[in-house]
């Protein structure tokens, strides 16, 4: 039996409500301002909970990619709420291209609809891979600005609120900041300014230094990064709110950027070309706008060191790091790019990391967890523990194994505190030693 929904025309953006599932929180708020100013409709899931997952395996089968169930389960809650108007709202969904299975979601999401009785409900599909042409999103190059500006001031507002939570003198101070920050950037992309290329490289010291007038307490924490598979590395309704469970546990949390994720997906271009033959055109294409990418986040990361805070190298440092590992030529899932952000945490000083796998990702777990055995090899201090995510999955049992990691991590904290007290902005400026003291969260 063949599966079919109207397909997502034109028209419908001035007629359509599109809902988004929610994935990274910060960066989506923003790209969500991006595209009402074009026009859209537009509203970011925010429905989470264990039925969302129990009313996903209802339509989706349990063996299927876990961010699929979530998606279809998240999608179909919403339609069954009753908040929107069925004859008059669609829902848009992401394709990768390539051997991901995420690819196929959007057939799995079709037969979903038709089973659950929502066969009238256009789906739009938002790819760069010419999938689903009579059914995709039309994308300008203007809104294509405004989603990559999107992207660029969300990871920054992230790395940034990360960086001085759990240090923060007054609680709630970095929240409010990234809120203030969100609202100033929505107001940009609502009157059509501040996204172009220059204008993003003179903003970003604005905001850092923002940030870094917030008074903090820098004390010696536990640094934690998290990587894995797209989806559960960012989504709260995937990871089981894995950030506030780190954050409640005293560490400091660092998340790659969604960009690097944007990037990886266009040098992947590149590499194809290289390895195994195709369009060089195409390939010389894909390169020269990943250089501009790559400018725009070279600024970013300059600021960030400027006030002091953590900033990884460059995209171009990273595709470097992998080599000897795992091939440039591994492209399924996160490839490559999952390994090397691994090592750049590890060298970055926050070696104790949380691998977010969804159970059955064969491409991710081979990038993933089968890569930490070599990571330690090289890097003696990488504290890695990969964690596993489904639906049979308890979120007692997956922080119960970050718990045994962080174990780890704190012992080895108190052991090079004791052995070398941390420096601190007295020590710094030549008076007498501190243990703990209040500076501006840069420092």
């Amino acid at each position: 039996m063949e599966y079919t929904t109207p397909n997502f025309t034109k028209d419908m953006i001035h007629t359509h409500k599109i809902l988004i599932p929610n994935m990274a929180v910060t960066q989506f708020r923003l790209m969500e301002a991006a595209l009402e100013k074009e026009g859209y409709q537009v509203e970011v899931l925010g429905n989470c909970g264990s039925e969302v997952a129990q009313l996903g395996l209802k339509y989706v089968h349990n063996d299927t990619c876990y961010p699929a169930l979530l998606v279809i389960g998240q999608f179909i809650d919403a339609l069954n709420s009753g908040k929107y108007d069925l004859d008059h709202t669609a829902l848009l969904i992401t394709q990768t291209g390539g051997g991901c299975r995420a690819s196929n979601y959007i057939s799995l999401l079709r037969k979903a609809l038709v089973k659950a009785g929502y066969g009238n409900i256009p789906v739009a599909s938002l790819n760069f891979s010419g999938l689903e042409k009579d059914s995709g999103i039309p994308l300008t190059a203007k809104l294509l600005r405004k989603v990559i500006a999107a992207i660029f001031y969300g990871d920054l507002l992230a790395s940034l609120r990360n960086q001085v939570h759990p240090y923060q003198n007054e609680p709630g101070a970095a929240e409010a900041m990234t809120e203030k920050w969100i609202r100033t950037i929505q107001g940009w992309m609502h009157e059509d300014k501040y996204y172009s290329a220059h204008d993003m490289k003179a903003k970003f010291p604005d905001i850092v230094a923002d940030y870094a007038a917030i008074p903090i307490t820098r004390v010696p924490k536990v640094k934690v990064g998290v990587v894995g598979e797209i989806y559960v590395k960012y989504s709260p309704l995937g990871n089981n709110d894995l950030e506030k469970f780190l954050e409640s546990q005293d560490c400091e949390v660092n998340l790659p950027g969604l960009m690097g994720f944007v990037e990886y997906c266009i040098a992947n271009y590149t590499i194809t070309q290289k390895l195994y033959g195709g369009n060089v055109i195409v390939a010389g294409g894909a390169d020269a706008l990943l250089s501009w990418l790559d400018s725009i986040g070279n600024a970013m990361n300059a600021a960030l060191r400027k006030y002091g805070f953590y900033a990884p190298g460059s995209f171009r440092e990273l595709m470097e790091k992998p080599k000897g590992i795992v091939s440039l030529g591994a492209k399924m899932g996160e490839g490559w790019l999952l390994t090397a952000e691994m090592i750049e945490l590890v060298e970055g000083g926050y070696a104790n990391i949380v691998c977010a796998q969804p159970f059955g990702c064969l491409p991710n777990h081979i990038v993933g967890k089968g890569m930490i055995n070599k990571i330690r090899a090289l890097h003696p201090e990488a504290n890695i523990t990969p964690v596993d995510y489904d639906p049979s999955a308890t979120r007692v049992n997956q922080e119960n194994r970050i718990k045994l990691m962080l174990a780890v991590a704190k012992e080895r904290l108190q052991t090079g505190a004791a052995e070398a007290p941390a420096v601190t902005a007295e020590d710094l400026a030549g008076g007498a030693p501190s243990v703990k003291t209040t500076v501006p969260a840069g420092m």
